[in-house]
């Protein structure tokens, strides 16, 4: 009954005019920079936290909340269409999205990604607003040695991911854990394989080895062959919503998508990544149906797993920060600045001390999340239409918003010349 009131409380601070009109902005704002690879909701959310010192807190939150959801919603859409994640969390839905939307099914693709990411918040939400201060103590009995499992699964699921030699699999994962040690150690505070070079203090970012693996990568291995061998977009697309078979296969994975990301989502460091990776890897480790497309191929529960654990993960995100004051990855640190700006401490406090601000922005995500799909799922048939675009004009584009997201990451040179090298 108690959480009923609340909840109540909560969805008459969201349905203001004001506070519905920054939901709206934010969860716009939000598809835009998931579109747009490599910007993200880090460097977004950094950017507008000035402009938010003269907003209400409330909406302020509201605003910034719509950003970090909306922009898992938006970085499939060009991970589906074009082979290329709009956001770090959407780089395992390139697998089958792409496929997809090679073999005319890019219509299918979108809606799975959209119907599965409204259903994952929606429950991400619910779970945020029933089970925060359990779940919050639960998460910290993990200590190094559960992380360090964690981490270990995470690697093992990398070569369950991986198809064709496993040789190549394990070198990649060699690779990987070779350039994640660039950077500053974090105990010692020693520099590690950096060469003196003070841009690589900081590391090689994620977002910079993805932008040249799918983006550079994808236009490179295109622009090597002939005009008629070109993987690019040639099939019509012949609908633009799942059959009854899409909806079969893709429920039961929209479900353990969901359960899995709402879990990992509140562990500090997990998020919407480890959580998208670990939802894909499952759903390969689960039986195909007769007749069912491989994994790697098209298979739709490629895409609407991982695209609902990741939206899942960024509602549940919000429970060790607003119950504890802890940020559990980078945009919920700037979530805190964004806090302190209106003087309000983050922490168990917040629930007692300012109700309208913690159940007010519960409440405006699940508003947020039938904004997403109001916005997109219409949307579906124009976003489609950018696979008619010429290649010779398609990748010139490709090439410049991969450039711009790689610099917008630290605002420097040197990342697009890594993004480069990794292609």
């Amino acid at each position: 009954m108690e959480l009923i009131d609340n909840l109540a409380l909560g969805f008459s601070v969201a349905f203001t005019a004001q506070n519905l009109m920054y939901a709206l902005i934010g969860c716009f704002l939000g598809t835009v920079i998931g579109v747009l690879p490599g910007i993200g909701p880090v460097a977004t959310i950094a950017m507008l936290l000035p402009a938010t010192y003269a907003l209400p807190p409330v909406a302020a939150l509201i605003l910034l909340a719509g950003i970090y959801y909306g922009a898992q919603y938006g970085g499939s859409t060009t991970a589906i269409l074009v082979n290329l994640p709009g956001e770090s969390s959407s780089v395992v839905t390139v697998i089958d999205g792409c496929q997809m939307a090679r073999k005319g099914r890019a219509g299918p693709a979108l809606a799975a990604a959209g119907l599965g990411s409204l259903f994952a918040g929606c429950v991400g939400t619910l779970i945020l607003a029933a089970f925060a201060k359990p779940l919050t103590e639960m998460a910290f009995m993990f200590g190094p040695a559960e992380y360090f499992s964690l981490m270990l699964v995470g690697l093992v699921g990398a070569v369950v991911l991986a198809s064709g030699s496993l040789l190549k699999a394990v070198a990649m994962i060699v690779l990987g854990l070779l350039l994640g040690m660039v950077g500053t150690d974090v105990n010692s505070g020693t520099p590690r394989f950096t060469f003196d070079i003070p841009e690589l203090a900081d590391g090689i970012g994620f977002i910079v080895i993805a932008m040249g693996v799918f983006g550079y990568g994808e236009i490179i291995m295109n622009l090597s062959k002939s005009k008629s061998e070109r993987q690019v977009f040639t099939t019509r697309v012949t609908g633009l919503w799942p059959t009854k078979e899409d909806f079969r296969n893709m429920v039961p994975a929209v479900l353990r998508g969901t359960t899995l990301g709402s879990a990992l989502g509140i562990l500090p460091g997990g998020g919407a990544i480890m959580a998208s990776f670990a939802a894909y890897a499952l759903e390969k480790k689960t039986r195909l149906r007769p007749g069912e497309v491989p994994f790697g191929e098209g298979n739709i529960r490629g895409v609407a797993a991982p695209e609902s654990a990741n939206n899942a993960a960024a509602q549940t995100s919000f429970i060790p920060l607003l119950t504890l004051g802890i940020p559990p990855n980078a945009v919920m640190a700037l979530m805190v600045g964004a806090m302190t700006i209106h003087n309000i401490q983050p922490g168990p406090q917040v629930m007692t001390s300012n109700p309208e601000l913690f159940w007010g922005l519960i409440a405006s995500m699940w508003v947020g999340n039938v904004m997403l799909v109001i916005l997109n799922l219409p949307l579906i048939g124009i976003w489609i239409k950018m696979l008619s675009v010429p290649y010779r004009w398609l990748f010139p584009a490709i090439v410049l918003f991969c450039a711009i997201g790689v610099y917008s990451t630290n605002n420097n040179a040197l990342t697009f010349g890594w993004s480069v090298f990794s292609a």
